[in-house]
């Protein structure tokens, strides 16, 4: 009995601060607001905690990296706009940051298995970790259920979000890489 009455005040005031305070009978959604972009994430905020998972079957949390600055990139194989930016990641970013233990990044095959990933990955000519989110679970984290890939989200070494892009634009790309280099600065000093 006891029980029920505290499940049923819960449910009770769960039910009243879900109310727009304006009207006081409408029910404000509990789902999070997608951007223009498609994020459900914001600049300045942490960024989710998820698994990564490598093609060699290791396994490491992102809040593992804490510390580190971090580039996420969601990608796929059947994304042009994603074949055209990673050529770029790979000769601007990644052969530039490989070797600096500060830098981690991590490139998400978007809904796809492990054979297409690798293959993905060979195909691209990428040397740059390429793991893998069959379900998309990781993404939804980040995105929006109609969102798109070809998406990059730069985390701090504190684990927040500081930079997010969209598609590929060449001055956007410019101001990540700018970024990402500053950000390393810091990191060393």
């Amino acid at each position: 009995m006891k029980s029920t009455l505290i499940m049923f005040t819960a449910l009770a005031f769960l039910t009243l601060s879900c109310r727009n305070s304006s009207s006081g009978n409408e029910v404000v959604s509990l789902s999070p607001e997608v951007d223009s972009r498609g994020y459900i994430v914001n600049v300045g905020e942490f960024a989710p905690d998820f698994e990564i998972e490598y093609l060699d079957g290791g396994r490491k949390m992102l809040s593992d990296l804490k510390g580190k600055v971090v580039m996420i990139q969601f990608t796929a194989s059947w994304c042009g706009v994603c074949r055209k930016e990673m050529p770029h990641i790979e000769e601007q970013i990644w052969k530039k940051h490989s070797n600096n233990p500060d830098f981690v990044l991590i490139g998400i095959d978007f809904k796809e298995d492990a054979k297409t990933t690798e293959k993905f990955a060979k195909d691209m000519n990428i040397t740059y970790p390429l793991t893998m989110d069959e379900e998309g679970d990781i993404f939804f984290k980040f995105c929006g259920p109609d969102a798109g890939v070809t998406r990059n989200i730069i985390l701090d070494r504190e684990g927040k979000i500081i930079m997010l892009t969209r598609l590929f634009d060449e001055e956007e790309f410019a101001r990540m890489v700018k970024l990402i280099e500053n950000e390393l600065n810091k990191a060393s000093s």
